[in-house]
């Protein structure tokens, strides 16, 4: 009974917003009241909750309570308002669900809204220039997502019990409308009400009632898809380690994507894929070159359903609506397959999990039928060697690929350092890169990045560029971070293939043969700081003269002790 008069609570507060919202000018608590027929004081009681929400804001005119909607100058939603606001949703999440799990619920309500506010913003623009209110809608084929009537924002709200399982229904009904959503949505399962009740659920369908998220509604065009990288940011934090998964640090992924230099035309990938941080990045590179973005095609593959999910959605609210993101197992079940053969890209790019111990070697002992381990199966305890050569394997003759992964990579032997050899033999490693420590979310360990060259250009063959860059970095509270100027640092060092003083070496491939196929990036920059010369002449007269001022001192000391009365004994 408790939890039906809550419901019916949330439900009149909801009725009470939207009439402020249909109004669109200030307006009393007994004139509403008389709207809704409803009585003076619940009205009154409603309105100051709204109000200490910062959805209505108050007035005294002429003795009278006035509350009308808030407003902003530019009537638009800022960046920091819509982090804010999304942000706040984890609060209403707090005690009924593991902080793991709040991505999950919060990403795909965002999502839910968003679709639901794009398209009613079609359809009334396609009803105003037609006049064919059936055609706006409740025909598919005008728009980009449709939405069933039971999938509707509106019809949500009016919900006062099951609220989950509406929500399934309505996440259900979008998927069987739009093909690109297939899997997305209902990977959520939000009609769970040992863990959110209606109650919950109802504060959450209230509180994502507040922000309208139509384009119109937006400060910026790509506000919603900062908005959901801030919120993987957000949710990774709190995560720690977990959150390592999922997110790789932006300034790293960013430095990644420039360090490839992706251009139209190009097909790029990320075999373990996430969230989607280095596809976005890789469009985002195109942007800044003032390249068209949507002339380049994204592909990915990720294990964790929820988290394919995440990238999908990440994907879509950037404005990405034609990659091909595949769910599944990259190592044992590769999906991004052409005539059933490995697709090929231009440019590969990833994070991987590091020093992977469950990654399927006995299964692939048995055979490899994309021949993707020419060079050899690296040990069970890690396969950080057969993520490079999967990867390596995915690229078109001209391609090139960078990863991120721990420095043992770099000079492990036994099987590792034969297929690292092996790619130093054929002259395929291009640079590599010593990162600082701790700036990822699943370990302290510094890092290294491995660029890896099909076709190195004439000026760079039979070399290897090492770069470190493991003091360059500004120290946060959990976790060190990179600063542009340190990325700049990098790219002008990689772009300009030199040596440069304590950061930078080119090495000659016989040297690195000498050093036993050795990447340790200390082995071949210098980075050891010499010993101040000293000289001792002076030095020792520098010591004369302390031991001179101390006597004197001593001396002045024993004077005013002995006018004192004081004697030694």
């Amino acid at each position: 009974m408790t939890t039906v008069i809550t419901m019916t609570t949330e439900t009149t507060k909801a009725r009470i917003y939207d009439a402020v919202m249909e109004r669109g000018k200030p307006v009393t608590p007994q004139e509403l009241a008389k709207e809704l027929d409803i009585s003076w004081n619940t009205a009154q009681t409603y309105m100051q909750q709204l109000k200490e929400e910062g959805l209505l804001e108050h007035n005294l005119v002429g003795g009278q309570n006035i509350f009308s909607l808030v407003q902003k100058e530019s009537g638009k939603l800022t960046q920091q308002e819509l982090e804010t606001h999304l942000w706040k949703a984890a609060d209403i999440l707090r005690g009924s669900i593991d902080s793991s799990d709040y991505k999950n619920y919060i990403f795909g309500m965002l999502f839910l809204k968003r679709l639901n506010d794009v398209f009613e913003e079609e359809a009334e623009k396609i009803e105003k220039e037609t006049h064919n209110k059936k055609a706006a809608w409740e025909d598919p084929d005008e728009h980009q997502f449709f939405v069933s009537p039971r999938a509707r924002w509106d019809e949500l709200r009016k919900i006062t019990t099951d609220i989950g399982a509406a929500i399934n229904k309505a996440n259900e009904a979008l998927e069987e409308q739009n093909p690109l959503l297939e899997g997305v949505l209902a990977v959520t399962d939000f009609n769970n009400k040992d863990k959110l009740s209606d109650k919950v659920l109802s504060k959450l369908v209230q509180h994502f009632t507040a922000h309208r998220l139509r384009n119109i509604d937006l400060s910026e065009p790509d506000l919603l898809g900062r908005a959901y990288e801030y919120l993987i940011k957000q949710f990774a934090d709190d995560a720690g380690k977990k959150g390592g998964e999922f997110y790789t640090p932006q300034k790293v992924v960013e430095m990644l994507a420039h360090l490839l230099e992706p251009a139209e035309g190009m097909r790029i990938c990320d075999p373990c894929v996430g969230s989607g941080g280095m596809l976005i990045e890789s469009v985002r590179y195109l942007q800044q070159k003032k390249k068209n973005p949507r002339n380049i095609s994204l592909f990915g593959q990720e294990k964790n359903v929820n988290t394919w999910a995440i990238c999908k959605m990440n994907l879509l609210l950037h404005g990405v609506v034609d990659s091909r993101i595949e769910k599944g197992d990259t190592m044992l079940t590769p999906k991004l397959l052409e005539d059933g053969q490995l697709m090929l890209f231009d440019r590969v790019l990833a994070n991987p999990m590091w020093n992977q111990n469950e990654w399927g070697r006995e299964e692939l002992l048995k055979g490899d039928p994309y021949n993707r381990f020419a060079y050899g199966l690296p040990p069970q305890k890690t396969a950080d060697w057969a993520w490079i050569q999967h990867m390596f394997a995915t690229l078109t003759n001209d391609g090139k690929l960078g990863i991120v992964l721990d420095n043992g990579v770099l000079f492990r032997g036994g099987k590792e350092g034969t297929i690292r050899q092996k790619f130093l033999e054929k002259d395929f490693i291009e640079g590599v890169i010593a990162l600082p420590p701790n700036l990822f979310y699943n370990t302290t360990s510094p890092g290294c990045i491995l660029i890896i060259n099909r076709a190195k250009p004439a000026s760079r063959k039979g070399k290897v560029l090492f770069i470190y860059a493991a003091n360059d970095y500004e120290e946060g509270k959990a976790q060190n971070f990179l600063c542009e100027k340190d990325l700049e640092k990098i790219w002008n060092a990689f772009a300009s293939f030199k040596n440069i003083d304590k950061y930078a070496k080119v090495a000659m491939l016989q040297e690195i043969e000498e050093n036993d196929w050795n990447l340790n990036v200390t082995r071949y920059v210098d980075v050891t700081v010499p010993e101040e010369k000293v000289d001792v002449n002076e030095a020792y007269a520098k010591l004369k003269t302390s031991e001179q001022s101390r006597a004197a001192t001593e001396k002045e000391l024993e004077k005013y002790l002995k006018e004192l009365g004081y004697t030694n004994r």
